[in-house]
């Protein structure tokens, strides 16, 4: 029995000019809207906790520049030179946020 012949190039996935773009305006609307929901919400818990004023209205305070942060985020992520710099420009600093309010005691994990 002859074992089966292998090509001597396996085929590899080539992508167009227009599918590449296309993938790259795709991952950025991803990041623009995930990536920016948890950096707003992110910087709007840190906030909320930190602001020298009475709870409510550090609460609001920090809700109402959300709006701006997000936005500020969305317009950042499609102005960067490449998709993967948008990712880590927004995943970065929500860890390092993230572990700021872990380190408070403000970030709960618990699932119940």
């Amino acid at each position: 029995m002859q074992a089966p012949a292998i090509p001597p190039k396996i085929a590899r996935l080539r992508l167009s000019a227009g599918a590449v773009y296309r993938l790259g305006v795709a991952s950025r609307s991803v990041a623009a809207i995930l990536g920016g929901y948890l950096l707003a919400a992110l910087i709007t818990m840190l906030l909320s906790v930190s602001l020298p004023m009475a709870r409510a209205e550090a609460v609001m305070t920090a809700t109402l520049l959300s709006f701006a942060i997000y936005t500020c985020a969305v317009l950042w992520v499609f102005a960067t030179g490449s998709a993967l710099r948008a990712w880590l420009g927004l995943l970065l600093p929500a860890a390092l946020i993230a572990a700021i309010l872990q380190s408070m005691g403000a970030l709960s994990w618990s699932l119940a």
